[in-house]
């Protein structure tokens, strides 16, 4: 099954759109005695790297980029009890 170009950019900037989502959850001051902190500048990091390469059209680097972001973000969220 063949899978266009466009359809794998659709799908990456919905995973995007979702992290953006997701961080809203997420409040740097309420984690920060749980040294999580460091945790979350990582998955901005990651997602800010999944919005280059999408833009870079690195379809494969940026869909890898934004789920490392949201597996990060995930488990903040089950740390904290918000998931």
């Amino acid at each position: 099954m063949s899978v266009n170009n466009q359809s794998i950019k659709e799908r990456i900037a919905k995973d995007i759109n979702l992290f953006e989502e997701n961080i809203k959850r997420v409040k740097k001051d309420a984690f920060a005695n749980q040294n999580l902190d460091i945790i979350i500048d990582l998955a901005i990091r990651y997602y800010n790297d999944a919005k280059y390469y999408l833009e870079k059209r690195d379809y494969f680097t940026s869909f890898g980029c934004i789920n490392y972001a949201h597996g990060l973000l995930d488990a903040i969220l089950k740390r904290g009890g918000l998931e």
